[in-house]
């Protein structure tokens, strides 16, 4: 069968959406949120409320509060919707994460404190994004500060993604010394051998 052959019915719909905020008292914050809907109609397995089609069968955020260093300072839930009535006890667990930083660690923190039954998963979920979005939300203060720098002296920037890569020219052009060129490919390896 060919593409323009297939046809598609949509059967589930989530959206995620996420705001960065600059506060008046001089911290930040992020709002995060995701809406699930059916397009049949829905009853849990295990019971709980039918979802009507179009209905959200969940409707639930987090906004995590924190400062310029990306230390939490306080954590909100909400759920406007959910398969059961229990689910919007499943926040609770997330005002653990006040104190901690969103760097490096983040995510495997978040999964050791709120994994499993210890909290609700979809708020879980959020959690990794939303960190990233408070790191993108705060770009414009890092870029008044120098880069950070390990115990070497090379900035942390490089290798933390493709565009910053060691061998890619982002590195070449604003950290000369660090800069890796590219391991040449097998076949070209062979070329060079075979040439005199």
């Amino acid at each position: 069968m060919t593409e323009a052959h297939i046809t598609r019915e949509e059967l589930h719909h989530r959206r995620i959406d996420m705001r960065g905020f600059c506060r008046s008292d001089g911290l930040y914050e992020v709002e995060a949120s995701v809406v699930d809907r059916k397009y049949q109609a829905f009853e849990p397995l295990m019971g709980g409320k039918q979802v009507a089609i179009g209905e959200p069968l969940h409707d639930m955020g987090v906004t995590v509060v924190f400062d310029a260093h990306m230390q939490v300072h306080d954590v909100r839930t909400f759920t406007r919707s959910a398969p059961y009535d229990i689910c919007p006890e499943g926040g609770r667990a997330l005002q653990s994460l006040i104190g901690l930083r969103m760097t490096t660690g983040w995510n495997k923190e978040v999964r050791d404190r709120l994994g499993g039954s210890k909290s609700c998963t979809h708020l879980m979920e959020l959690l990794g994004p939303l960190a990233t979005t408070a790191f993108q939300t705060t770009s414009a203060l890092r870029r008044k500060l120098p880069a950070p720098v390990d115990a070497a002296g090379r900035p942390l920037k490089i290798d933390s993604c493709y565009a910053y890569g060691a061998e890619r020219e982002l590195v070449r052009m604003h950290w000369p010394q660090f800069h890796r060129p590219a391991a040449e490919s097998g076949s070209d390896r062979s070329a060079n051998r075979d040439a005199p």
